[in-house]
């Protein structure tokens, strides 16, 4: 369908998936940061070093882009801190902007751009929530929220304007592979080391990385231009993945449940203790927040138009905390 394939945030987590959902596509162009290693990418990628902030090295990553040419955007700074990083609202939202200039400038043939199921406007717990709703930064709470829904609004804009672009919208992302920078991942991992004798009370919708990225390909493929689509897992409470992972490795012993008005108190501690040690907390006001929010969403639409059908969470735990295992 498209002759080249041009990504930002291929370095990431979820970057990574989506290349190797990739890998049998022709002409695959990566824009890679430069404090960030492109030595590890898939034989045949290119690499393009710049940042989605600057349009002069934008210039560069989209030289011979156009209508044969499908754009995936996932470069973007994710954060549960308290003060989260300066650059999230250039990053997230101007980087965006960027691209959709180029995007609009070049006639891409199809942008995709990755958001997340955080720039969703939560509805009453109870409430199943879809990708059918207003994208307005004053609807969702905290920094990283807000910057994905006013980068989701500008994109459905373009669209508005005749730019065939479609929005996907991960839930939590988990599996193997993480390099540790998922707030789960680390909290696995300190589990798994016996330094978190606790769980927070309450859960999340988690999805597979290898489900999001089978998702973002297939959008690329088949999605409807204009739409959004959520690709949410399962929804498990933070007892049962801890439970879980300590079953697959044949640890013992109690989980001690932590009431979420507990929670709440401690966390600021915990997260200025983490800060101190600078190590990148995963226990903070903003991550015990949505531990208790609303988190049915519905994947109807990307089940529908592209096929998704994500895997059992168990499945998900399980090869996340084997790898986990072997990195200790």
């Amino acid at each position: 369908m498209f002759t080249k394939y041009y990504v930002t945030g291929g370095t990431g987590f979820l970057g990574r998936a989506v290349l190797n959902e990739l890998k049998d596509k022709a002409g695959i162009r990566v824009l890679v940061p430069e404090n960030e290693p492109a030595a590890d990418l898939p034989p045949g990628v290119e690499a393009v070093r710049g940042d989605v902030r600057s349009e002069s090295s934008l210039e560069r990553f989209f030289e011979g882009a156009d209508s044969r040419s499908c754009v995936i955007h996932m470069a973007g700074i994710v954060s549960i801190a308290s003060e989260p990083d300066d650059r999230i609202f250039p990053v997230n939202v101007g980087g965006t902007r960027n691209v959709l200039r180029q995007c609009e400038r070049r006639n891409t043939g199809r942008l995709i751009y990755v958001s997340s199921v955080h720039a969703i406007p939560e509805r009453p717990k109870g409430t199943v929530m879809t990708e059918d709703t207003i994208f307005a930064p004053g609807l969702v709470s905290g920094p990283y929220a807000a910057s994905k829904a006013t980068a989701t609004a500008l994109v459905f804009k373009a669209a508005a304007r005749g730019l065939d672009a479609c929005v996907v919208f991960p839930s939590g992302i988990i599996g193997p592979e993480d390099p540790g920078t998922g707030s789960l991942s680390r909290m696995l991992r300190a589990c798994l080391k016996g330094h978190l004798p606790f769980a927070v009370r309450g859960g999340y919708d988690f999805v597979d990385v290898r489900d999001a990225a089978a998702g973002i390909a297939a959008c690329a493929e088949r999605g409807t231009a204009g739409r959004g689509y959520i690709l949410s897992g399962h929804y498990a409470s933070v007892h049962e993945i801890l439970s879980t992972a300590r079953r697959t490795l044949s640890r013992k012993g109690p989980i001690l449940v932590l009431p979420a008005g507990l929670a709440r108190a401690a966390a600021p501690y915990a997260e200025k203790i983490s800060l101190r040690r600078h190590v990148t907390p995963f226990f903070t006001p903003y991550a015990v927040q949505v531990l208790q929010s609303n988190a049915l969403f519905s994947c109807a639409a990307a089940a529908a138009d592209l096929g998704y059908a994500p895997r059992p969470l168990e499945e998900t735990i399980r090869d996340t905390v084997l790898q986990l295992a072997k990195q200790q």
